[in-house]
């Protein structure tokens, strides 16, 4: 059946990905992938032989359109990113989005993504969170960081190892210097790290120990916790209604 598969693939560890993301991949007419060099090296490790096509952001609008076709003419097609799952902050919504417009099958099989495991290991409130993916570069970032810093959901960010220490300022100075937050990098990896403290013992922490590798920030939310003084107000309030 002709049908369009997203397929996640290891961001680190080879040995997390699934036996059917593995099956799909040598089932596939051909494989969309972000760096073919990148995927080859995993096609390697696990003897698949697959076509390999190249597929990135900076072709993306050119060839979408052949791609849409050629599943659509019969061929069973899986999309792969470096690693991760496609369309999370990697190309894929593009192809996606044009399959479900042309009535094609889109299957997403579930697996590794980098902010679950940065999420969970931060020990910050993850019942709700929003994902914000990188942050503009220059324009609009300060409008950014400003509207972030009222959000009250736990905020997933990702940055590069060279703007970390810079990016960990800047949250500081815009939502205080004692917001809660941790930065995750390399996971799944042999280095993998996870260091957790406030915004501006993170920003002094990296600005002296220089990062390397695929970062992921997670950040508290704004919470509405009554002060004590504001505490002890209400208390005696309630005492002079009685």
């Amino acid at each position: 059946m002709a049908k369009l598969y997203v397929v996640p693939t290891p961001v680190g560890n080879l040995e997390d990905i699934t036996a059917r993301a593995l099956r799909i991949l040598r089932e596939a007419s051909f494989v969309l992938a972000e760096d073919t060099r990148t995927t080859g090296n995993l096609f390697k490790h696990f003897g698949i032989e697959t076509r390999l096509v190249s597929y990135h952001k900076f072709n993306e609008h050119q060839v979408v359109d052949n791609m849409v076709q050629r599943i659509a003419a019969g061929e069973s097609v899986a999309l792969v990113s470096d690693a991760g799952t496609p369309a999370i902050s990697d190309p894929g919504y593009l192809l996606v989005r044009k399959c479900i417009d042309e009535n094609i099958t889109v299957e997403c099989l579930p697996g590794a993504t980098a902010f679950v495991p940065a999420l969970v290991d931060s020990g910050l409130p993850n019942d709700k969170f929003c994902f914000e993916g990188f942050l503009p570069h220059k324009k609009g970032r300060q409008t950014a960081i400003q509207q972030l810093a009222t959000e009250p959901r736990t905020m997933i960010i990702y940055e590069s190892p060279f703007r970390l220490a810079k990016t960990l300022q800047q949250l500081a100075e815009a939502f205080g210097a004692d917001r809660r937050a941790s930065v995750s990098r390399e996971i799944s990896k042999i280095h993998e790290q996870t260091v957790r403290g406030t915004l501006a013992e993170l920003a002094e922490y990296f600005e002296q120990n220089p990062p390397k590798g695929e970062i992921v920030m997670i950040v508290e939310g704004l919470t509405r916790k009554l002060s004590k003084r504001t505490a002890e107000d209400v208390d005696t309030e309630e005492d002079t209604d009685e």
